[in-house]
């Protein structure tokens, strides 16, 4: 019997793409010639930590790419190979490989071996290059790849003794996988020593009972040994002694470790077969999502059920019916439950929060890699990476914050000599920059180059035909122009931006997630894009308005203002429609009730409110019988619990019972525009 040790590997998983997170964080901040042994450490122990929880699993692919990947730090490290720069971008294609890899063992699927192979190859041509850096003094070497050759160390006999603790099994290590480490050191025997077994009747098959005596004859430095014990020294007793090397090495009888390999390969496969198997059953094949929650997060939820239980006791006493009840006392404790409850959503929440870090640690070296493709300088500058924001928002912004990082570095930023001829220094700075302002997260992607022309985003606009000939567009529309489906004013198309699609992209993701993009450019200065974000998805903040004898929710995020409407500000145009005159801007005026099919209150302007909402890029008022008042509401979702309903983002219960629609405002409008242009094709002769 063995220990499923598939339950292990979403932990391994996570910890392994947290690796490559410091690994590749470690390696674009590393200085050519110039090696911070600190960092190159770090950057060694991720990969180190990747290669053993590797092994230990069975992922022996990754464990041997890593491998290689682990012997050129070393040297690195020990200060027997410069930093150069060619050897930083090798070892962050590995970082690419090693992601790849570990996406495919995640998801059970075949990675691109080609690509692997290629980018191993690379990194066999680092090491072959030589090592003629001179050592660092006090640099670490924990393998005899970091000695030079002349200093190899001679053949000869270890004998190590290898007794794991009983409980070895229950960390997640496996004896065969150490065995199989040393087995590639040299030339490798084990005795095993079962002499600690019980009988049969005490015999616990998650306990290990056998102990080791090993051989290994070759030109093995102790370090190199110790390095592959060194996850299981703490948990077992592991003694080595050197010995004259042996009279004749083709008398070593053939290693045992392969057969019992591959009896654990089939183990680990049955295992993994069996897990899916179980996910399948339980989840439909879903995959798996977890999260890690710092511990004060969790003692403060603990604390606050404390208190929820207090309050339930303190209730519980006006369950008599035989004593009078003491209402000052009753309303005491409602108030109680009122502040743990609040308290206690807020702290699972928090538990939700990650800082936006894990979101902006990437573009260091997307920054790197398009300043080497497009021959441009860039000073990366990153400023409240430890913003926290829901999980579900930080995944779904990761893909527009890219695309608009890469903008910036194409189109806003110029070449260092463009931006001499300017007057600028050669090196252009990219900001990113996250901050709470109130209940929503604000980010901002800000460049110094040449900004937005506005007069050719124009010229384009009218020959593709979006903006007639007559039309004079304020600035701020003729910038909005560039979130236009397809709109792009690049000369020539590239693989980094200029192909026309994205930025309307960027803004409709955003927008579902209830934010809003603003942007700010000035000629020759630079321009500053601006996303508002609510914080969590689960819970926003609405104003309640009444149509008729419904109740809907408007997100604040979406409302510009409220205002009470005057007849005289009020334009009918073709085909019935209303525009309302606010500030030298017309508006469309969306009656609720006739697009939801609501019995009205009143038809007159006068006598309701107009809400005015922005949503994807355009503005609409929304009139409405009553602003009801404010208020925070959990999000359900109707696609889930019903369907999909134009305009209608998700429903909520409200505190008397009853079900409230939330106002999707880009979606009302966009609605609103469907049903204007139905009625103009069922009355031709209006227009």
């Amino acid at each position: 019997m063995s220990i499923d040790v598939a339950q292990f590997h979403q932990v391994f998983f996570e910890e392994s793409f947290e690796g490559l997170e410091v690994m590749e964080s470690g390696l674009v901040g590393l200085e050519v010639g110039r090696p911070d042994i600190e960092a190159i450490n770090a950057i060694f122990r991720a990969a180190h930590s990747i290669k053993g929880g590797g092994g230990t699993f069975g992922f022996t692919a990754i464990s041997d790419f890593t491998h290689v990947l682990e012997t050129l730090l070393d040297e690195m490290r020990s200060g027997a190979r410069e930093v150069t720069r060619e050897a930083v971008d090798v070892l962050l294609l590995a970082v690419d490989s090693l992601r790849s890899m570990l996406d495919a063992a995640r998801s059970g699927t075949a990675f691109d071996a080609q690509a692997v192979a290629e980018v191993h190859h690379k990194l066999e041509e680092q090491l072959h290059h030589g090592a003629t850096a001179a050592p660092v003094p006090g640099a670490a070497s924990d393998s005899a790849a970091a000695a030079p050759a002349s200093e190899a160390p001679a053949a000869g006999r270890w004998v190590i003794g290898f007794t794991p603790e009983l409980h070895l099994f229950t960390t997640g290590n496996d004896p065969v996988r150490l065995l199989r480490e040393l087995d590639r050191l040299g030339s490798m025997q084990a005795e095993i020593d079962f002499e600690r077994l019980p009988d049969f009747a005490q015999f616990d098959p998650e306990t290990c009972y056998a102990a080791w005596r090993i051989t290994l004859d070759g030109s093995v430095e102790e370090a190199a040994i110790r390095e592959v014990f060194e996850w299981v020294e703490d948990d077992a007793r592991i003694t080595l002694t050197r010995e004259e090397p042996p009279v004749s090495a083709s008398a070593a009888a053939p290693s045992l470790v392969p057969p019992v390999a591959e009896r654990r390969e089939g183990e680990r496969r049955q295992a993994d077969r069996r897990q899916g198997d179980r996910r399948e059953a339980e989840g439909g094949g879903a995959t798996a999502s977890s999260i890690r929650v710092d511990i004060s997060k969790v003692d403060s939820l603990i604390n606050l059920v404390g208190e929820l239980v207090i309050t339930q006791s303190m209730l519980g006493q006006f369950d008599d019916d035989s004593q009078p009840i003491n209402f000052a006392k009753l309303r005491e404790g409602l108030a109680q439950l009122e502040r743990n409850t609040r308290e206690l959503q807020e702290s699972v929440m928090r538990i939700r929060m990650l800082p936006i870090s894990f979101s902006f640690n990437r573009f260091p070296r997307l920054v790197r890699d398009l300043c080497g493709k497009l021959g441009k300088q860039v000073d990366l500058r990153i400023v409240g990476e430890q913003t926290e924001l829901d999980k579900t928002v930080l995944e779904k912004i990761g893909d527009p914050l890219v695309h608009l990082v890469r903008n910036a570095l194409d189109h806003g930023i110029e070449k260092p000599e463009v931006r001499e001829a300017a007057g600028k220094p050669p090196q252009g700075t990219l900001s990113l920059a996250a901050r709470h302002e109130g209940g929503n997260i604000v980010i901002e992607i800000g460049d110094d180059g040449a900004g937005i022309n506005t007069e050719v985003l124009l010229a384009k606009a009218r020959e593709r035909g979006i903006v007639g000939p007559d039309e004079t567009p304020s600035e701020e529309a003729i910038r909005d122009l560039i979130f236009h489906p397809g709109f792009s004013t690049a000369k020539e198309l590239s693989d980094v931006s200029g192909r026309g699609v994205g930025m309307d992209v960027v803004r409709r993701n955003i927008n579902e997630l209830g934010g809003a993009i603003e942007l700010e450019s000035t000629v020759g200065v630079g321009t500053t894009i601006r996303i508002r974000l609510p914080l969590t998805l689960a819970i926003l903040d609405g104003q309640l308005v009444r149509v008729g004898d419904q109740t809907y929710i408007v997100p604040l995020v979406s409302i510009v203002e409220s205002l009470q409407a005057t007849p005289d500000r009020v334009k009918s145009v073709t085909g019935s429609a209303e525009l309302y005159r606010l500030r030298g801007e017309y508006l469309p005026v969306i009656r609720l009730y006739e697009l939801f099919g609501i019995p009205p209150q009143t038809t007159a302007l006068e006598q309701g409110l107009l809400v005015v909402v922005e949503g994807e890029g355009r503005r609409a008022s929304i009139f409405v019988d009553e602003l009801l008042g404010q208020q925070q509401v959990v999000i359900k979702s109707l696609e889930t619990n019903y369907r999909k309903v134009d305009g209608i983002s998700g429903a909520t219960i409200l505190g008397d019972g009853t079900v409230a629609m939330i106002i999707d405002a880009g979606g009302v409008i966009a609605l609103a525009r469907k049903h204007q242009a139905h009625r103009v094709d069922e009355h031709p002769q209006a227009a």
